[in-house]
């Protein structure tokens, strides 16, 4: 039999024979490691053919899809046609190829609404897929929480406990409970599968609450903390077991717009006065202020933001759920600390801002102040940013209409989005970062096809402004809502 070596030479060898420009290369990783030596190839060999060579490079067992790069421009046909002049004649020169491994699973794109479904009384403001893709939960003006069943796409439960509009909800990585907040500055913690009330309504804030996030599941197996911003300039930490507030974080001047807790249990808030602050979740101490923004600070992403919310679920696996729904809160935080630390890699956490000043601003927020790179290129307030799941590219959504992407390490603006007649309020990523979803002003959902930087799909059938958008983490469905009452769900 074969050894594998002996396959690899074999592979190398065909993949280049009797070309006659040829040029000595270098194959490096994401990260620069370099893969192999250098070794002299014909200039007109093809992306597969590359993906080929890689593939026996690596001595891949499970086929991984490539992109590769020469110089930040793809391959997308042969290496000749992505070099400059001057690069083929420097042959003597080492040409360095990135190769940029892809999801190997591929989410459909939805194309049509299956599930119109009426239920609340006022706008939907909120929609969310709970992290294992079973539930999917909705927040309204009028003053209820609704869990649906994706089944049969019918209403489950009513959850009535807040007095005033709800503004937000957000699902606890372990899936297990559903944290909701109103503006009446009150917080409930919800059972999705009964859709009853767990413990207290938490009660402190003296204005309404604009964002909530849990502790992550590496760091927290149990799910127990979460952490709430509010209009009245503070943050404060609640232990949802005891219905009490263990922290409360003071030090912005004014109403605090959105809120993250970061995998290095770090809290990340941008504010209307204009700064962003880095906390201590442990004791509450203030670690940094970030200054740059000359407005309000909307909205705030990390590049682990995926990887947080999906917790110890895996959207690559169809049932995307862990070794059994019965696994134990010390083998979630477990699987979860392996998830982050792959997506994480060696490097601190990327964070980007988004502000009323038409820019973002990169930073790394657990080192330093000096910002990476500022974003500008909107012509209006920037209403949400978002990295996609694999972390290369950063999608921000803005009131201009459009929608535009960067590169997720450098901030380097990549392409604008164009095709909504009116303000962008929320985008959402696919599992696989190929697709992208957004909501508008204009009643319409846009489905656009990363790769290409066009729209996939026009998803009219909301009868007023969609206020909310998600992509369930497994792929099988996008969900919205907004000022015309109902739910649609759509599907492939």
């Amino acid at each position: 039999m074969m050894d594998v070596d002996q396959m690899n030479c074999d592979v190398v060898s065909s993949v280049m024979e009797t070309e006659d420009k040829h040029i000595l290369v270098q194959f490096k990783s994401e990260n620069g490691d370099s893969l192999g030596t250098p070794f002299d190839m014909p200039t007109n060999l093809s992306k597969e053919r590359l993906q080929r060579l890689c593939d026996a490079l690596l001595q891949s067992v499970e086929r991984t899809p490539y992109k590769f790069y020469v110089n930040d421009i793809e391959i997308t046909s042969t290496l000749a046609e992505s070099l400059d002049s001057d690069t083929l004649e420097a042959s003597e020169k080492v040409l360095e190829i990135v190769y940029q491994p892809q999801a190997v699973f591929k989410v459909r794109a939805v194309t049509r609404c299956t599930s119109t479904i009426e239920g609340h009384a006022e706008a939907v403001i909120s929609v969310s897929f709970s992290p294992d893709g079973r539930y999917l939960a909705s927040g309204s003006g009028d003053t209820t929480v609704r869990f649906w069943d994706l089944q049969t796409e019918t209403p489950h439960h009513t959850c009535k406990g807040h007095k005033q509009w709800v503004l937000c909800i957000a699902w606890s990585p372990d899936a297990n409970k559903l944290a909701s907040a109103c503006k009446k500055g009150q917080v409930c913690i919800w059972q999705p599968e009964t859709g009853k009330q767990i413990g207290k309504t938490l009660i402190g804030h003296k204005q309404w609450i604009t964002s909530l996030s849990w502790k992550p599941l590496h760091l927290d197996g149990e799910c127990r903390l979460l952490a709430s911003a509010s209009k009245d300039g503070t943050v404060r930490i609640w232990d949802t077991v005891l219905s009490q507030c263990r922290l409360v974080l003071s030090g912005h001047s004014q109403s605090v717009t959105c809120l993250k807790w970061g995998g290095t249990n770090l809290i990340y808030t941008g504010s209307q006065d204009r700064t962003i602050k880095v906390w201590r979740s442990e004791d509450g101490v203030l670690c940094r202020t970030l200054q740059g923004h000359a407005h309000w600070v909307n909205t705030l992403a990390l590049n682990t933001d995926y990887i947080l919310r999906t917790g110890a679920y895996d959207p690559s696996k169809a049932t995307i759920v862990y070794s059994g729904e019965n696994s134990t809160p010390v083998e979630k935080a477990r699987k979860a600390m392996e998830r982050y630390e792959v997506v994480k890699g060696s490097t601190s956490e990327v964070l980007v801002t988004g502000s009323d000043d038409f820019t973002l601003i990169m930073w790394h927020p657990e080192v330093e102040k000096k910002p990476i790179a500022r974003l500008t290129g909107h012509q209006q307030l920037i209403n949400e940013v978002l990295f996609s799941p694999d972390t290369r590219l950063i999608a921000s959504a803005s009131f201009d209409k459009s929608i535009k992407l960067w590169d997720g390490k450098t901030g380097k603006y990549l392409a604008s989005l164009r095709g909504h007649v009116n303000r962008v309020y929320q985008i959402a990523w696919s599992a696989d970062s190929r697709l992208l979803c957004s909501g508008s002003s204009d009643s319409t959902l846009k489905l656009w096809n990363v790769e290409t930087r066009k729209i996939l799909n026009d998803l009219p059938g909301h009868a007023d402004e969609v206020y909310a958008v998600d992509w369930s983490p497994d792929g099988q469905r996008v969900a919205s809502g907004g000022k015309d009452k109902v739910l649609k769900i759509w599907r492939q």
